[in-house]
């Protein structure tokens, strides 16, 4: 049997069979649809990649108002777009550690205090333009000054001086940061020629392809790069990005053959859309988590007890049970889970209603709270602001729900209104979360929380090159955040995507967001 499933595959992979014939002969020959997928992949991804072609994506959460800005990009889809016609320094390697990019490598001094890159010889940018360390400081300029709107601004706090020497790139910090390299791979820091402050929105970068149409929260279209200098990128000739911010609208492009891959499959049908003949759909665990979030600084979430009172009035394995459907973990009020290095785990808060009451009234509060929610937020957000008035109401408490457009969701709610569903991808460090997100200082601050204790661990962290007492230091700040932040986060959701089987070269176990970290479409191919 296993010399004819090779035979088989070899064929398919040669283009000498359809794929309809291979899962009729593998289902002759008593092998499962679900199994012969997985052999179909691995022939696939062994075979090598096949140039050519297009790939299309149905992704979640772009809008009309987007900007092509790096510093601007707020959601899956800018991210994906940036990883085709940009690069930063450094990436996460698919495995874990990191990857050089625009950097060829890099080094610390002894006490992680001073860091030096050193630019790849001879990359350029898309318009031809070879990068230097120049372009590198003048990228980093821009995203840190003090009137930036970069999100990456929070990770860029703590930086006392930078330089570029011939082709080195130098960054002198106020205290020492072994994690600092792991902070670069922000996915806003992607280099532009003289930093992007000339033209921030020109999508001229060093990445695989070049963008050729934008039309913001509908499509995006880049074709290949002749002159990337990675082959491990770019086997497509082109890609064509689509936004679909409707789950269903989304799974029924992947099924009817519109798109190549989608992602954010709805956990709820996710198991459905797995057993079709022709997609594969992959889950992984990690940092993503899907958030209610209130401004600290705006009443009534300006007073704790309000907030506390609604920590305890959300029922979590509920939301995992009825939002998740298993493809995912009850969350504890903080952006932290086993997924980061140095995580320690706190006792877990319960849905009680009783003290959920006890905080209102002790708030002295009384009146309704309202809650903004949209599918573009995270699948099933709707679904879940309805748990939780659910929940809250057996504690007395009054929540209103407005179900805002998808469209123009990340301008104009979050970030903006006092009280709404999100979400975060997660990042790769605690200090890189905790900077982007709960810094006082960080653009990103979407719950307004300003703490000078979590502020001065946070720094002092960075710091501490003992582990032991670092680790220490997150478990505080993780408890700072949980008992008197704005943050509630019921759960931590797994990466769902879904995958045509004319897709080789996936990778199932990859660091970062879902779709390979976003570079799906940049690393697999079109099988023949």
């Amino acid at each position: 049997m296993t010399k004819n499933l090779n035979y088989f595959t070899s064929r398919v992979i040669a283009g000498a069979m359809s794929r309809r014939d291979f899962f009729g002969r593998a289902a002759a020959l008593g092998v499962t649809a679900t199994a012969a997928q997985g052999l179909l992949g691995q022939a696939a991804f062994a075979a090598g990649p096949q140039k050519g072609g297009t790939i299309k994506v149905g992704i979640e959460g772009g809008g009309s108002s987007d900007s092509l800005d790096p510093a601007l990009a707020t959601n899956s889809t800018a991210t994906m777009l940036l990883r085709l016609w940009g690069e930063p320094l450094v990436e996460l390697a698919p495995e874990g550690g990191l990857e050089g990019r625009v950097a060829e490598s890099w080094k610390g001094s002894a006490d992680a205090s001073v860091w030096s890159f050193k630019i790849r010889p001879g990359i350029t940018f898309s318009n031809g333009k070879t990068v230097t360390a120049a372009d590198v400081l003048a990228t980093m300029e821009r995203h840190s000054g003090e009137d930036t709107k970069s999100g990456a601004l929070g990770i860029m706090r703590g930086i006392k001086s930078m330089k570029a020497e011939g082709d080195v790139f130098t960054v002198e910090l106020d205290q020492p940061n072994a994690d600092l390299p792991y902070l670069l791979t922000d996915y806003h820091l992607v280099i532009q020629p003289n930093g992007g402050k000339d033209d921030p929105n020109a999508a001229i970068g060093t990445g695989p392809y070049v963008l050729k149409a934008a039309e913001p929260g509908v499509r995006f279209v880049a074709e290949k790069n002749p002159d990337h200098w990675d082959d491990s990128h770019g086997h497509a000739a082109t890609i064509e990005m689509i936004v679909i911010n409707d789950d269903t609208a989304r799974v029924a492009a992947l099924q009817s053959g519109q798109v190549h891959m989608i992602d954010r499959v709805p956990p709820r049908t996710a198991g459905l859309v797995a057993r079709a003949p022709n997609i594969n759909v992959y889950s992984k665990s990690g940092p993503g988590h899907y958030v209610f979030i209130m401004h600290c600084d705006t009443a009534p979430f300006d007073n704790n007890d309000v907030r506390m009172a609604l920590k305890y009035g959300i029922n979590r394995q509920e939301m995992v049970d009825k939002i998740l459907f298993g493809y995912g973990s009850v969350g504890n009020d903080t952006p932290i889970n086993a997924s980061y290095p140095l995580f320690t785990p706190a006792e877990q808060r319960e849905y009680d209603p009783d003290k959920a009451a006890f905080h209102m009234k002790k708030s002295g509060y009384d009146g309704a709270i309202l809650l903004r929610t949209s599918d573009n937020s995270f699948p099933g957000a709707p679904d879940a602001a309805a748990l939780f008035q659910q929940s809250c109401g057996s504690a007395g408490i009054t929540l209103e729900i407005k179900r805002e457009p998808n469209d123009g969701y990340w301008s104009e709610v979050w970030n903006k209104q006092p009280f709404c569903t999100s979400y975060w991808s997660g990042r790769p460090t605690q200090d890189s979360m905790f900077s982007t997100a709960y810094l006082s200082t960080a653009d990103w601050n979407d719950t307004r929380f300003k703490n000078e204790k979590f502020d001065q661990l946070l720094l002092a962290a960075r710091a501490e090159l003992d582990e032991a007492k670092r680790k220490q230091m997150y478990a505080d700040m993780s408890t700072i955040l949980r008992d008197e932040g704005g943050l509630i986060c019921p759960m931590f959701n797994d990466f769902v995507d879904a995958v045509s089987d004319q897709i080789g070269g996936w990778q199932e176990k990859t660091a970062g967001f879902g779709l390979m970290n976003l570079y799906a479409p940049v690393k697999t191919w079109i099988v023949a």
